[in-house]
């Protein structure tokens, strides 16, 4: 973001402004945001200020009703319409909005009007990861990483990626949940029942390595746990798809490219589990007693 543009380039970018395929994907808008506010903050100019403004009333303008992000806006074709928790999207989005609402000193330039609406539109999205929370035989268990936009009902996008259970995307958004100040009961029974789906679906004894040119799996009886990328709702099975769609249920069995191409086993909820988790237990239900206590 810091790279001197061109000429070209900037006559490049100019011709792009016309294009309607903003997005939130991958960590664009959010991340330019977060980086234009410092610019702000450290040497401010009008036509940069405006230029943040711009930016999050995008966002602000792209939430749904619902509380959900799609993906692009205003082009909501195809599986860009969905509520995107894919590559950690919306949650990226609302970690900015909150910084915005809790006026935190880089974001001390934007005025109380649209601070407001960054704290309702935080308070609409957690509304919404709330109720796209996968119920599966009763029980509350993670995210898929996409849902549709109307029904809240777990969503495909790309063909590899299927309708499924997220063991990568659900980390970060049990990671927002216990960030929450002061969570609601069903914030903390989101967060319990998303735990408990971690530790029965973590996978021990193998690892995901690179083989020359080729990724497979490894039996390794010293290996940490791993979670598949996806799992199929209802047997809970890792599965894998290549660009054909039909779903597999060993990551060999998908063609080279996609196999290569994709992180189909991820890590990130180790720590989840065995930090995160419990500093957050033990901070909020400390936090908790005191409360009890000063009520006596």
């Amino acid at each position: 973001m810091a790279k001197p543009l061109s000429e070209s380039g900037r006559a490049s970018l100019l011709r792009d402004q016309k294009n309607t395929d903003s997005t939130i994907d991958n960590g664009a808008t959010y991340t330019q945001l977060s980086f234009l506010a410092r610019v702000v903050t450290a040497r401010p100019q009008e036509r940069h200020r405006e230029s943040f403004l711009r930016g999050l009333d995008y966002l602000l303008q792209a939430q749904y009703p619902n509380g959900g992000w799609p993906q692009f806006y205003p082009d909501l074709s195809g599986y860009y319409k969905h509520i995107t928790y894919n590559d950690d999207a919306m949650i990226g989005v609302m970690k900015l909005l909150r910084d915005v609402a809790d006026a935190k000193p880089v974001y001390a330039f934007v005025d109380r009007e649209r601070r407001d609406r960054a704290a309702s539109a935080v308070e609409k999205g957690i509304e919404c990861i709330l109720k796209t929370q996968v119920v599966v035989n009763g029980k509350r268990t993670v995210w898929c990483a996409q849902h549709d936009e109307v029904t809240l009902a777990p969503a495909a996008a790309r063909t590899f990626e299927v309708v499924s259970l997220s063991g990568g995307e659900s980390v970060e958004i049990v990671r927002f949940l216990m960030s929450i100040k002061d969570p609601s009961p069903a914030t903390i029974d989101a967060i319990e029942s998303a735990i408990t789906w971690f530790e029965q679906s973590q996978l021990k004894g193998i690892k995901w390595i690179e083989n020359g040119t080729d990724r497979v799996v490894v039996q390794d009886p010293n290996a940490g746990p791993i979670w598949a990328r996806f799992y199929e709702i209802g047997t809970n099975r890792p599965i894998f798809a290549g660009r054909d769609g039909i779903v597999k249920y060993s990551v060999a069995e998908i063609e080279h490219e996609r196999r290569t191409g994709y992180n189909w086993y991820v890590d990130g909820a180790e720590k989840l589990l065995q930090k995160d988790y419990p500093a957050w237990r033990e901070k909020y239900f400390s936090r908790k007693d005191a409360k009890r206590q000063n009520h006596r």
